[in-house]
């Protein structure tokens, strides 16, 4: 549960600027994410399994 200010929830009393850095942070973060999935699975042959886990 997040901390509430008074009755309101948190979230209503940032400002316009902080909100779109969370999300701007939020965005980015994610694209990290998805890089290093595509990364960890690119040239990889459909349902075989990784080499990786092959060698072992």
């Amino acid at each position: 549960m997040t901390k509430r200010i008074g009755n309101k929830h948190e979230a209503q009393h940032r400002g316009i600027e902080e909100r779109l850095d969370i999300r701007r942070t939020n965005i980015a973060r994610e694209a990290v994410k998805q890089a290093t999935a595509r990364a960890k699975y690119r040239n990889q042959v459909k349902n075989q399994p990784s080499m990786s886990a092959s060698a072992a």
